[in-house]
């Protein structure tokens, strides 16, 4: 039966039958995949539950064996531990050996030092007169010590031998020692003979008797030199050495005193040392002094008139006795009596004219007193530079002689410098008095001429008023 529908109607009933077919289609696919995944998740639990049954298995396997090896672990650290332990034990212990050895490493070095030090003192502790004896001890210790790669033992042991002989020689110098060998006798000659030893101090007697005495050092000279002592002395010497007993002359000062004496000389060679520069420098001294005596006894006698002088003077001529006043001021000697007498013979005139009178006396009285005082000041100055003249003069002279024969002599040397300062020596010792002595003249003449001038000034002021102008004045003024 056909039945008749609107047009619209057909295409939509025709995609509800489309679509209905479809669904059914889907279904059945759907169907068969939740079939399908049924099967698979049961074919995956059967697949887990197997590999846990596996898994199970296997676990305790594995725990025994992750214990055994956390043990293992475990034992390992503690091995670890104690050998770090140990180690840092054993750093310590090292760094404890490492200090001992630098400890020890430096007591050595200071042995070695100290050794060294007593190996280079030990020439110069020995008298001049044993210094070859021990020579060969002393290389000997040297080559020890500066050998190449030696060890310190093989060093030590070379200084302590040095060491040891020289604790040997304190041991037989203190009780005297006796033994052989040269020295040059006063004249400079070498002599053979014997040595006496004890303590710091030898004597020496030569085989043929004549030299004996206190063997010393001699500059630039490596055998030593006798000094020659007085006849009781050399025979005491010579005995000891003879026959063992005797007299032994000991010298505190171990030759100095001995050597200082030989370089003083008396006053007469000490001038003759300084040249012919001396002769102007001594008559400069010679004639300061003889000025200043001179003067001395000048000024001197000079006589100042004392207040009662004065008093007696003016109260003469106030009474109008001027033969009296005269005598005396006549009685005071020198310049001073000249002067009053001049004053007491123009009295009577004005007090101007007496001042002026004073005056005059007073300035032909200064250069009288002053004479000869400038020489003493010309030879505080001249003197000094006649020294140094003298000093450079010698110097010339000896540095000629250095030209000649070399610096190897310093005593030469020496001598020569100290005779070139004789003459500044001497140069000072005659300007220093001069000056000295200038000053003291210069004082006791100003000190008379001041004393003039005061007994001018009380004269003066003493006069009476006799005389007719001086009481015209007087009445003026008044």
């Amino acid at each position: 039966m056909n039945t008749l529908l609107p047009p619209p109607v057909k295409p939509l009933l025709l995609t509800l039958l489309l679509t209905a077919s479809g669904l059914a289609g889907a279904a059945a696919d759907l169907e068969a995949v939740a079939a399908g995944a049924r099967a698979d998740l049961e074919q995956s639990l059967a697949d887990l539950a197997t590999l846990r049954e596996q898994i199970e298995a296997e676990r305790t396997p594995l725990a025994r064996q992750m214990h055994a090896l956390e043990a293992q672990v475990l034992a390992d650290r503690a091995r670890l531990e104690t050998a770090r332990r140990s180690a840092d034990n054993q750093l310590i212990e090292l760094n404890v050996l490492k200090a001992e050895a630098r400890g020890l490493s430096n007591e050595v070095a200071t042995a070695e030092g100290l050794l060294a030090a007593y190996r280079e003192a030990f020439n110069t502790r020995l008298h001049v007169s044993e210094a070859g004896r021990y020579d060969e001890a002393v290389r000997s210790a040297a080559a020890a010590r500066d050998a190449a790669g030696a060890q310190p033992e093989t060093r030590l042991t070379g200084e302590l031998e040095l060491l040891q002989t020289g604790v040997d020689r304190l041991e037989r110098v203190i009780g005297g020692e006796v033994f052989e060998g040269t020295a040059l006798n006063p004249a400079g000659r070498l002599e053979q003979g014997t040595f006496v030893l004890l303590g710091p101090t030898a004597a020496f007697a030569a085989r043929d008797g004549q030299t004996a005495g206190i063997a010393t050092l001699r500059l630039n000279s490596p055998e030593p030199e006798v000094i020659a002592t007085p006849g009781e002395a050399a025979e005491g010497v010579r005995e000891l050495v003879r026959n063992g007993k005797g007299s032994f002359p000991v010298d505190a000062s171990l030759g100095n005193a001995v050597k200082i004496q030989a370089t003083r000389d008396s006053l007469v060679v000490h001038i003759e040392k300084g040249g012919p520069v001396m002769v102007p420098i001594l008559l400069l001294g010679f004639a300061a002094v003889g000025i200043f005596l001179f003067k001395w006894l000048q000024v001197g006698r000079v006589r100042v008139a004392s207040p009662s002088d004065l008093t007696v003077i003016l109260s003469a001529l106030d009474l109008g006795d001027e033969q009296k006043a005269e005598s005396h001021a006549r009685k005071l000697s020198g310049p001073v009596g000249e002067m009053l007498a001049s004053a007491i013979t123009h009295f009577r005139e004005r007090k101007e004219y007496v001042e002026e009178v004073m005056y005059e006396k007073m300035l032909e009285t200064r250069p009288k007193l002053e004479k000869l005082l400038p020489f003493l000041a010309l030879s505080a100055a001249a003197a000094p530079l006649l020294g140094l003249l003298g000093t450079v003069t010698g110097m010339i002279n000896t540095f000629n002689m250095i030209t000649v024969f070399g610096t190897g002599d310093p005593k030469t040397l020496a001598g020569g410098i100290s005779e070139a300062l004789i003459t500044t020596e001497f140069g000072l010792v005659v300007a220093i008095p001069s000056l000295l002595l200038h000053a003291i003249l210069s004082r006791k003449v100003k000190g008379v001429l001041g004393s003039m001038e005061q007994t001018t000034v009380a004269f003066i002021n003493g006069l009476p008023g006799t005389s007719q102008e001086t009481q015209f004045f007087r009445k003026n003024n008044d």
